[in-house]
């Protein structure tokens, strides 16, 4: 198929040229004696004028595919909203190359279509100007990964998709074995073992862009298919690794966005996170920041406050106004979401406090709270009390994050980059009455907590960082256990048997008896990193061929149940029960 150039890469500097262009009819208008067609390629839309009383012109229809030759001209007037604005291509012949139908969306930039529509009709909405460049982006973080880390003597190494099925948090997804009847493969949630084992094995320095896979439920910013930078490296230090990652994130800014960030990011603890932000993944870019006001209400007589082991509160500025009955129900209701009975909400109306608490506050702790909060007229004081200060923290910080965007707190087109530093080895699970592991089961813990992996499993904190941006975790990973008598020790807390031991991971702890390298490494949700540099908030809008919230593509119809014969030859019966 002739094509000179590609159209939106034609400007000024082409006039007079002859040129043959192709591409889908964007949109189009007949005014008599002259047509003029707007023609869309993969890198833009530039305008064709046809004069229909001196060329023969075929019926034209948006998103018919077209031919087009003719010569490069200046308009009269520019359109600033094309990059080709100031030319135009005068036709002297138009070539249909295939029809279309009406489309079932609007291809462009502001369509009409419902996101089902959208994905049942995907490979149109890929059309769209505006999913195009997400793609793009997309495609530049991996070639700025690509050259950074081969740069920085990376091997890229393929791991298998056929693995064992081994304890990693979320639900497998199984792949029966035809030949070994009732035996399954997984689909791997990470390439975890595989690339400890390549630093056993020598490589010492691995990534891939790494296809993963969690059966868990869905939400914006999930798949249960999903595809990050993997990453692994040997003899490094905490600081010297996320230094050494620190150089890919300033590099895929700097390509894609054109930003220069400024090195070293700041380094969080994971306590102070949770405790100043409530969120272990930090916005920093707003303050409204969580206050301990539990000293404040020792002997106080309400009892809820002073029995509370966490009692802290976030001053939200300037709405007190606008705090109806309502809105204070369902800050409740969001409160419950994070085991909390509810919240108490005052307000300072004259500059006075007012609410359902005023009664129970002594003059004293009036004037504490003043101090402490600094509030002003208008604004209102949540308080969250519980015996979890985990429950306090992620329940304000809740409200914290919602209330920045209602507000409009955060400025657009910033960034902030942050780590967040020595994680919790274990958190403690209450619907499995037991500790489990906060990151996996291989990461290691902090040299100076090991004494507690017998005594308080609290207190033991890990070798465990997660890169946050603009208020989402884009990555995370750790130091991993390089010792197999840690690392068998840390398996058993995690009540895994002998036997399960071995038939999970007897390879992987016998590999540690030959010379293990103290390794560590971290993975970067290419998806999620992509999301973010889009500007878009829903993940589903950077994947090609992504699946719904209900975990099905409608462009395909999958799953499908398949037929018996099929089934059989897996040795696979399916249950009528639930």
């Amino acid at each position: 198929m002739e094509r000179t150039y590609y159209n939106g890469r034609i400007n000024e500097k082409n006039v007079n040229e002859e040129v043959t262009l192709v591409g889908w009819v964007h949109k189009w208008r007949n005014l008599g004696s002259i047509m003029f067609i707007d023609l869309r390629d993969t890198t833009g839309i530039v305008q064709i004028m046809v004069n229909t009383e001196e060329i023969k012109v075929p019926d034209i229809r948006n998103e018919y595919v077209i031919q087009v030759k003719g010569k490069v001209a200046l308009k009269e007037v520019e359109n600033k909203k094309l990059k080709t604005g100031k030319i135009e291509i005068v036709a002297n012949e138009v070539i249909v190359i295939n029809t279309a139908a009406q489309t079932p969306l609007i291809i462009d930039d502001k369509t009409d279509a419902l996101e089902d529509t959208r994905l049942k009709y995907r490979y149109l909405d890929l059309r769209r100007p505006c999913m195009q460049e997400i793609l793009k982006i997309r495609a530049k973080i991996v070639k700025a990964t690509h050259e950074y880390l081969d740069a920085h003597d990376f091997l890229e190494v393929e791991t298998p998709l056929l693995c064992l099925s081994t304890p990693e948090g979320a639900r497998d997804y199984l792949v029966p074995s035809r030949i070994h009847k009732g035996h399954f493969y997984a689909l791997p949630q990470s390439p975890q073992i595989y690339k400890q084992l390549l630093m056993i094995g020598g490589i010492e320095r691995y990534y891939q862009i790494a296809r993963c896979f969690r059966d868990e439920d869905l939400r914006a910013d999930r798949q249960p298919d999903f595809t990050q930078i993997d990453i692994e490296t040997s003899f490094l230090d905490q600081d010297q690794f996320l230094t050494l990652m620190e150089g890919l994130i300033a590099k895929i800014m700097k390509d894609v966005k054109g930003i220069d960030i400024s090195l070293p990011l700041r380094r969080m603890e994971y306590d102070e996170a949770v405790n100043i932000y409530g969120s272990d993944k930090p916005d920093t870019r707003f303050g409204m920041h969580l206050v301990d006001i539990k000293d404040i209400f020792t002997q106080s007589t309400f009892e809820s406050f002073r029995l509370a082991k966490s009692l802290k509160c976030i001053v939200v500025e300037n709405i007190a106004d606008k705090t109806t009955r309502k809105v204070i129900d369902n800050l409740n209701i969001e409160a419950k979401k994070f085991n909390l009975k509810g919240v108490i909400v005052l307000k300072v109306e004259n500059n006075q406090l007012s609410g359902s608490l005023t009664k129970y506050l002594s003059v004293e702790e009036s004037k504490a709270l003043k101090e402490r909060l600094n509030f002003q007229n208008n604004d209102i004081i949540i308080i969250a009390a519980s015996d979890s200060n985990r429950d306090v923290c992620f329940g304000l910080g809740a409200l914290r994050s919602s209330y920045a965007k209602t507000l409009g707190l955060i400025k657009p087109d910033t960034y902030d980059l942050l780590w967040v530093v020595h994680w919790p080895l274990f958190e403690y699970s209450e619907k499995e009455g037991r500790y489990v592991s906060n990151h996996h089961p291989f990461t290691r813990p902090c040299d100076e907590d090991i004494k507690y992996l017998d005594s308080d499993l609290s207190k033991v904190y890990a070798q465990a960082y997660d890169i946050v941006f603009n208020g989402y975790e884009a990555g995370g990973g750790s130091l991993r256990i390089f010792d197999g008598k840690v690392q068998k020790k840390i398996f058993e807390i995690l009540g895994l048997s002998e036997e399960d031991i071995q038939n999970k991971f007897g390879s992987f702890i016998q590999a540690f008896n030959y010379g293990t390298p103290p390794h560590g490494g971290m993975a970067f949700g290419l998806d999620r990193l992509t999301m973010i540099l889009a500007g878009t908030n829903n993940i589903r809008d950077v994947i090609a061929f992504p699946k719904n919230l209900s975990a099905v593509c409608p462009m395909l119809n999958a799953p499908q149940p398949v037929d018996e014969q099929q089934l059989k030859d897996l040795h696979i019966k399916i249950s009528d029960e639930d």
